[in-house]
């Protein structure tokens, strides 16, 4: 008798729990040959005489009284006072229900556009459960919610493929826009702050853009074209402009390209260190971690077809940062000061720190402080 009646009081729940959503009669039918020969009958017909006479607002109670019976068993003299106590119940003043927390709702899916560099793999780690990693070539996005990451990195292809930052930043895009335009997409779009070119003061998203060099250019053009493709098609964008980001997985990418993890690759071999502008370019760090906080806290909330500095929003001077790191490391390297190279002054911006004030207002705190990402970095 017993295994029986455990047996029937399991699909009872199961019954149960579809009152509130399917039609009573039948599962009551249902659930009652399913738990005949039980003392859980009671339960189950008393609970469906309550869930017929209550307004929808008081269902929730009705479930939770049941599951509390079904795990501990108790008399229905007990069931009924605290059924009798939930008829008194005034529907007018009674709050919302809440969502069940044992419901587990699907989470917004993001289609991750260049899903294998830094920051697209960082954020496809940390949001592992709410992305989709869009493979190379694909330019179909699977959901309503795009993050677009794909773009060349530095200005340096100008010597050997003049045509890669074109190609990359501008014609994949264009690709991509053309599978959107007739579907209900939001488009956040990873660009950067090199579109500012050089700031004497802290680059807020209306300031006047001047780009400097191939992959600067192309950057600020396709955030041009997206807004213009956008208007035209009524897709809504955000553009999202970050600092310079740094974070554990830079090693893997230790070249000049990426400054701090070449800088401590020289340092970690004693090798000397050249510094242009005489190590006092400003420049704007965040911490991979905190950058991925904020890029999904933007897409989350931030308002639609807008452009949002993602950035400390706190100058640092090259040559500060690399005797930290010196110091960290404990390294004998060399730092020379010297002038900037030419192409260097042609295509890279002296100085830029971003405002980050609409960040702020989206309730956006970092995390990891310079020092700590630095003893990270250099661990």
């Amino acid at each position: 008798m017993l295994p029986f009646a455990i047996n029937a009081v399991l699909k009872g729940q199961y019954i149960l729990q579809k009152l509130c959503t399917s039609d009573l009669k039948k599962y009551l039918k249902q659930g009652a040959e399913e738990m005949r020969n039980c003392f859980m009958l009671l339960v189950f017909k008393s609970s469906f005489i309550y869930c017929n006479r209550l307004q929808q607002k008081r269902k929730n109670m009705t479930l939770d009284i049941i599951n509390r019976a079904i795990k501990q068993p108790q008399t229905i003299e007990q069931l009924s006072k605290e059924t009798d106590c939930a008829d008194k119940i005034n529907p007018e003043k009674s709050q919302p229900l809440e969502t069940p927390k044992t419901l587990n709702f699907k989470k917004p899916i993001i289609s991750v556009f260049g899903s294998t560099g830094f920051i697209g793999s960082n954020f496809c780690h940390f949001y592992k459960d709410e992305v989709i990693k869009i493979s190379k070539n694909d330019y179909e996005t699977k959901s309503q919610n795009i993050l677009y990451l794909i773009s060349t990195t530095h200005n340096n292809n100008v010597f050997t493929n003049p045509h890669l930052d074109i190609d990359t930043n501008l014609k994949i895009l264009l690709n991509v826009l053309e599978k959107c335009k007739d579907k209900k997409i939001v488009f956040n779009f990873i660009s950067s702050y090199v579109v500012y070119g050089d700031c004497k003061k802290a680059a807020s998203e209306s300031t006047v853009c001047h780009p400097k060099g191939f992959y600067s250019i192309t950057k600020k053009c396709a955030e041009d074209l997206l807004v213009s493709y956008c208007k035209t098609f009524g897709i809504v964008y955000r553009i999202l402009r970050l600092g310079t980001v740094y974070g554990n997985l830079e090693n893997k990418i230790a070249d000049k390209k990426r400054a701090l993890s070449y800088f401590i690759e020289e340092i970690k071999n004693n090798r000397p260190i050249e510094l242009y502008y005489y190590g006092k370019m400003i420049r704007d760090y965040m911490h991979i971690n905190d950058m991925c906080r904020a890029i999904y806290l933007v897409m989350e909330s931030a308002p639609l077809n807008s452009v949002i500095n993602i950035g400390s929003g706190i100058p640092y001077q090259l040559k500060d940062v690399i005797y930290q790191l010196k110091t960290i490391i404990g390294s004998h390297s060399k730092i020379n000061l010297c002038s900037a190279p030419e192409f260097y002054k042609i295509t890279q911006p002296k100085d830029i720190v971003l405002d980050v004030n609409k960040l702020k207002l989206l309730g956006f705190q970092p995390t990891v402080t310079f020092e700590e990402g630095m003893m990270e970095l250099c661990s």
